[in-house]
């Protein structure tokens, strides 16, 4: 049994025994519970303790586990009304009004009731993920001379240099960041380049979080429009003369949610045209190491080709490894990479040793590119699956474009389907999906959704979660699909 499964497993079963044991009783010892229901002594310490989280079971240390007792009396309720006041005061000389709003990454984040299949899931399913080679890494990294010691403020040297060479280029160690995690390094660069109040220009559509990162800095987003090969130039010139902005997000390979990677004969105008500006590049590399089994070579990050310092780069370990391990980096150069450095250790002072330890084990070990090669054969079916899945089910839905990476498919509507009550029609036919309108920093031209295909158990999912979303669609559109009526 696979040791998610044997907690939960575990502690159904332990919740439905706590009637037996008066409040305060005391519950079977760890080791009778191994015994009974054969299981580890690890999986009884995790049921126990989620069951303490519960507030069902109090554990004491030397003692033992037992029922917690019933609350008589709650907890009287405070006011909290003057919040409202004070924390609208805090901006309300702000020439953007800071608004933090995590619902949209809150979507790809949390997991659906049982039972739903999971197209919402930013994160590689458990099977997909190299659990072992990230056991073997931190069990590794743990035996390191110093390992659970003082790391330097930039990041261990040997895993600046890692990352350097994975980037290519004229990049050095010298000029990298280490940071815990890719979302945590876009909010460092949001904050270095640009000041409160500030227009910054962004794809369209893009991901939620980026949108988040920057109105929760006061920043005001300003859409660029994206097309198949990428951001369109002419389009991002105007905006930077129409606004002024000095701060140019994107995502040139495999972008979120479309898919598109930036033409070879736009990355150089990109950068260009931000430079005459005036103006800095985010680039988000963050699926590099999702690229799909079919795909061709991979252009190189755009900050290995920019010497003047343009564009700031940032890419992470997480995508392609867990959601636990966050490991990112941020290449700069220049007085922006002294700020950037700056930031990172006001905020979080440095990235924890053993994480930092972990990752250099875990690149330098067999079992990386290993998993690297299986993870794009996998993805590459999982895509084939869904697409396949979605032109014989559903093809109403448009798929204007396949990507070679990533996890994900961007579909467009038909015009007047309400995407919201597609959404709520879909969980309850048994299937997460996420709308497209937080993708959009402006009015979206379309109804949108994006699918997964990187959170789900496998290729049977993902067939039967293209089923329910045609339930679900039939319901909102008012129609009956007949497969028999197929051209």
């Amino acid at each position: 049994m696979h040791k998610r499964s044997s907690v939960g497993e575990l502690v159904r079963q332990l919740r439905q025994e706590l009637d037996r044991y008066s409040p305060g009783g005391k519950l079977p010892s760890s080791r009778a519970l191994v015994e009974r229901y054969r299981v580890s002594p690890v999986t009884v310490s995790r049921a126990l303790a989620q069951l303490a989280a519960e507030g069902l079971v109090v554990t004491r240390p030397g003692a033992g586990a037992f029922r917690a007792r019933p609350r008589t009396t709650a907890a009287p309720a405070g006011d909290t009304s003057w919040q409202e006041v004070a924390l609208s005061a805090d901006g309300a000389s702000d020439v953007v009004p800071r608004s933090v709003d995590a619902s949209g990454v809150v979507v790809s984040l949390a997991a659906p009731p049982p039972g739903v299949i999971e197209f919402t899931g930013g994160y590689l399913h458990p099977t997909l993920q190299p659990e072992r080679a990230l056991t073997a890494a931190l069990a590794r990294a743990g035996r390191r001379p110093g390992a659970w010691g003082r790391p330097p403020m930039d990041g261990l040297p040997e895993l600046r240099e890692w990352f350097a060479r994975e980037i290519g280029g004229t990049v050095t160690a010298a000029e990298m960041l280490v940071g815990g995690g890719g979302q945590a390094a876009l909010t460092t660069a949001f904050r270095a380049l640009a000041p409160p109040g500030a227009p910054v220009l962004v794809e369209s559509p893009t991901y939620p979080g980026m949108l988040a990162i920057a109105r929760a800095a006061g920043l005001r987003p300003v859409p660029v429009p994206v097309d198949p090969d990428g951001v369109r130039p002419a389009l991002l010139a105007d905006a930077f003369r129409a606004t002024g902005a000095r701060l140019f997000v994107c995502q040139p390979l495999f972008q979120n949610p479309t898919g598109a990677v930036l033409a070879a004969d736009r990355r150089a105008e990109v950068v260009a045209i931000a430079r005459e500006a005036g103006a800095f590049v985010i680039e988000d590399d963050f699926v590099r190491r999702l690229v799909h089994e079919d795909a061709g070579p991979l252009p190189r990050p755009l900050v290995a080709d920019d010497p003047d310092g343009v564009v700031v780069h940032v890419s992470s370990l997480t995508k392609a490894t867990s959601p636990s391990f966050r490991v990112s980096a941020i290449a700069a150069r220049g007085p922006a990479l002294e700020r950037l450095r700056a930031i990172q250790i006001v905020d979080t002072f440095f990235v924890p040793r053993p994480l930092q330890e972990a990752a250099l084990e875990l690149a330098g070990s067999p079992a990386w590119p290993r998993h690297l090669r299986s993870l794009s054969a996998e993805l590459k079916t999982r895509r084939d699956t869904m697409t396949a899945a979605l032109r014989a089910g559903l093809p109403e839905l448009a798929l204007p474009h396949i990507p070679s990476g990533g996890y994900h498919l961007w579909l467009r509507l038909p015009d007047g389907t309400d995407e919201a009550l597609l959404t709520a029609a879909a969980l309850r036919a048994g299937v997460a999906l996420t709308p497209g309108r937080p993708y959009f920093s402006a009015e979206p031209p379309a109804g949108h959704v994006r699918l997964s295909f990187a959170a789900v158990a496998g290729t049977g999912e993902i067939t039967e979660g293209v089923r329910r979303l045609r339930t679900a669609f039939d319901e909102v559109t008012g129609r009956k699909w007949q497969a028999s009526a197929r051209p």
